[in-house]
C-alpha cells in the first residue's frame, strides 16, 4: 500500500487544450556512429535529415528525436536534465520488434509492466535514457493513493505493483511462428512523454501544472516523483528528484537534454502560456514558430505552434 501521508493531492484539470502534443526532443551526444547504433539500429528510428552536427530521426517521415553530435563527454550522473524520453509505439508487436533488435545486438534492456502500459527501458552509449512504450489502458487503472490504494488495480480488481517484469516469451510471441523482423519503427510512432530530473517536486508541480498548464496527476514524496498530463493516462511530463536535492545543471559539453518541445494548437494558447510564464518570472525568448523557456531548474522547453 502507498503511504498516503506522503501523497500530495495535486489533481487539477488541464489549462492547455487536449490537442496539445509533444514534439521533437533535442539531445546532445558525443559521436554520430555510437548514437545511430542505438537510436537507429536498436530503437528503430529513421535518419530523416542530417545537417552539420544535427541528426534528425523519426518514424513515418515525422521527426521525433534530434541528436546534436556536439557533446564532449557522456551524461553526467546526478544532474538536472533528461531521465528518459518515451517513444510510444502503435502495437505490442512493435514493442516486441524493438526487443528483438536489442537482443540481437546484446543491448541491455529493462522490460517493465506498468499495467496501464508496457515499457522497455534502455540507454544510448552516452547514458541518455530511452523508454519504448505500448499503452494498455484496458488492462486496469492506476490506484488512488489518496484512498490508500495500491499503485495500480487490474480490470479484475486485483492489486498490481506497476513494476513487474514483462514476460519476454509472451511478448516475443506477438511476432507469430514465422516472424518477419522489422528494422524500423512504424508510422504512428510518437513522443509519448518526457521525464526529467528536478530538485524540488513541489516547485516542479507548480510550474508544469499552474504555469505551463498541464493537469496535475500525482506527487508522491516517498517515491520522489510527480507527473502531469492532459485528461488521460499515462502522463505527458514526469519529474523526479532522484539526482538529489542539490542537483544542478550538467557542465558545459555534457551529453543530455538540450530541450523538449510542446506543440500548441493555436496562437491564443501560446499567448496564454506566455502570460503565465511572464507572471511567474520564467525566462521567455523568441524562436522560430514560438518561444523558448525553462523550468525553475534549467530544463529548456520550446513551445511551438502546430504547423
Amino acid at each position: 500500500m502507498i503511504d498516503t501521508s506522503v501523497q500530495t493531492n495535486v489533481r487539477s484539470k488541464p489549462i492547455l487544450p487536449l490537442s496539445t502534443t509533444l514534439g521533437p526532443v533535442h539531445i546532445a551526444v558525443t559521436d554520430r556512429a555510437k548514437a545511430l547504433a542505438i537510436w537507429q539500429d536498436v530503437v528503430g528510428l529513421d535518419l530523416i535529415e542530417e545537417t552539420a552536427n544535427l541528426l534528425v530521426l523519426g518514424a513515418g517521415g515525422k521527426p521525433l528525436i534530434a541528436l546534436e553530435t556536439s557533446a564532449t563527454r557522456p551524461v553526467v550522473p546526478r544532474t538536472i536534465g533528461l531521465y528518459h524520453v518515451a517513444i510510444h509505439v502503435p502495437s505490442r508487436a512493435d514493442l516486441a520488434q524493438m526487443a528483438v533488435r536489442a537482443l540481437q545486438r546484446n543491448v541491455r534492456i529493462s522490460p517493465t509492466d506498468h499495467l496501464v502500459s508496457e515499457a522497455i527501458y534502455l540507454w544510448d552509449l552516452d547514458g541518455n535514457g530511452i523508454e519504448i512504450t505500448f499503452e494498455t489502458p484496458w488492462r486496469g487503472t492506476l490506484g488512488d493513493p489518496d484512498k490508500g490504494q495500491t499503485y495500480a488495480v487490474t480490470a479484475e480488481g486485483k492489486p498490481h505493483s506497476g513494476r513487474e517484469p514483462i514476460d519476454l516469451d509472451g511478448l516475443l510471441g506477438e511476432l507469430g511462428p514465422a516472424p518477419q523482423l522489422a528494422a524500423r519503427m512504424p508510422d504512428g510512432t510518437r513522443i509519448g512523454h518526457v521525464h526529467v530530473h528536478v530538485n524540488d517536486l513541489h516547485r516542479a508541480m507548480d510550474f508544469y501544472r499552474d504555469v505551463v498548464g498541464f493537469a496535475g496527476f500525482l506527487l508522491i514524496s516517498s517515491f520522489g516523483m510527480g507527473d502531469v498530463g492532459l485528461d488521460y493516462m499515462p502522463h505527458t511530463l514526469a519529474f523526479n528528484i532522484w539526482s538529489g536535492p542539490n542537483a544542478a545543471l550538467p557542465p558545459a559539453g555534457a551529453a543530455g537534454l538540450r530541450w523538449f518541445t510542446i506543440v500548441l494548437p493555436d496562437a491564443a494558447t501560446l499567448d496564454g502560456v506566455k502570460a503565465r510564464l511572464s507572471a511567474a518570472g520564467a525566462p521567455i525568448s523568441a524562436v522560430d514558430g514560438g518561444i523558448e523557456t525553462a523550468d525553475p531548474f534549467g530544463n529548456r522547453i520550446r513551445m511551438l505552434l502546430s504547423a
